[in-house]
């Protein structure tokens, strides 16, 4: 019988030490708001983001959640997306590409990777004469009944 190796468990991001590299103070807010970002496996907004916050550290401020989400996206850190219809969610960056569906309904967003979807840009692309440099696609819909 043939064992396999276990998957890699990946690696969580150090949001600190990368504010610390760019010469950003990491405050106790701070540190509250980049561990919850760090353990999230949602695309939380920054108001989601806030509220968790809030749970563990009352003094945090939503101001002081938005001027650091602003700070991780300009250094790459992590994601904003602007799903249609909402306010701008995060999630961290890295990690493999990966597409959106979102749930008109419920907001949900679900991760999802497709090669065919991948093979046919690319296919596209070519016919069309370009090379793909970046990409996002988002899928909106409806749960089945």
């Amino acid at each position: 019988m043939k064992k396999h190796a276990p998957a890699p468990v990946p690696t969580k991001p150090d949001y600190e030490k990368a504010l610390r590299k760019a010469g950003i103070r990491v405050t106790r807010p701070r540190k509250v708001i980049l561990t919850i970002l760090r353990e999230t496996e949602d695309h939380p907004d920054a108001l989601e983001i806030f509220r968790r916050a809030e749970q563990v550290d009352k003094s945090i401020s939503l101001s002081t959640v938005y001027r650091t989400m602003k700070l991780l996206e300009a250094m790459g850190a992590i994601y904003r997306h602007a799903f249609e219809g909402g306010p701008s969610r995060f999630e961290q960056a890295g990690g493999d590409h990966h597409d959106h569906l979102i749930d008109i309904d419920t907001g949900d967003v679900i991760e999802f990777r497709s090669d065919r979807i991948e093979q046919l840009q690319q296919e596209i692309a070519r016919q069309l004469g370009y090379d793909i440099v970046h990409h996002r696609l988002e899928l909106y819909g409806r749960r089945r009944r």
